[in-house]
């Protein structure tokens, strides 16, 4: 059966098509006829039986763990002395980051890491809490912005609107953000100042 000639959006281009809608069980049909031929046939379903099926989500421990020990890595080049201070300044660009020992143990310590911009009302700050672990020489995010214990994956959609990869993510962040900081930091000491005693 062919209804009226009406305009389907193909691609980008409207193209003028006439169409028929065939019902089978839960299922529409839609035969889309271009010239009295039938050139496409499009499977539209209940909004129940439309979701496309997805792949379950499986972490990817291995990478995980690399971007963690990667991240371990550059937090010891930026604050190589943490064992004996307990906190350290630098600047980069015109934003004042503060890397703060929080707590020491034997095998682990935490490190409170913060950003503050001299335009903080505009561009926010920056406050992440990791977790060292000296034996497998990884670090690892326990408190992003205001989002603490984050799990390894979560089911979606969810309440807090987290992504199913969220640690992961925050982790790939802060790689990105210790090799911006290794890239472009600089110390907010005046080295000159403090050699000659000025």
């Amino acid at each position: 059966m062919q209804l009226p000639v009406v305009c389907a959006i193909l691609g980008a281009v409207f193209v003028p098509v006439s169409w028929a809608i065939l019902v089978e069980g839960a299922a529409a049909i839609v035969m889309v006829f271009e010239n009295g031929v039938a050139a496409n046939k499009v499977v539209v379903r209940e909004m129940g039986l439309q979701q496309a099926r997805k792949k379950k989500f499986k972490l990817d421990l291995a990478e995980l763990h690399a971007v963690c020990e990667a991240n371990y890595a550059r937090l010891l080049r930026l604050f190589p002395d943490y064992e004996n201070s307990n906190r350290r300044d630098f600047i980069i660009g015109t934003a004042t980051v503060r890397m703060e020992v929080v707590e020491r143990c034997r095998y682990t310590t935490i490190f409170r890491l913060n950003q503050q911009h001299s335009e903080a009302r505009w561009l926010g700050s920056l406050c992440v809490e990791v977790r060292a672990y000296h034996d497998a020489g990884m670090l690892e995010v326990g408190m992003f912005q205001s989002h603490r214990r984050v799990a390894a994956r979560y089911q979606y959609p969810n309440d807090k609107m987290f992504q199913q990869d969220e640690k992961s993510q925050q982790n790939r962040f802060l790689a990105d953000w210790l090799e911006h900081c290794l890239q472009n930091g600089r110390s907010s000491v005046d080295l000159y100042a403090s050699v000659t005693g000025a």
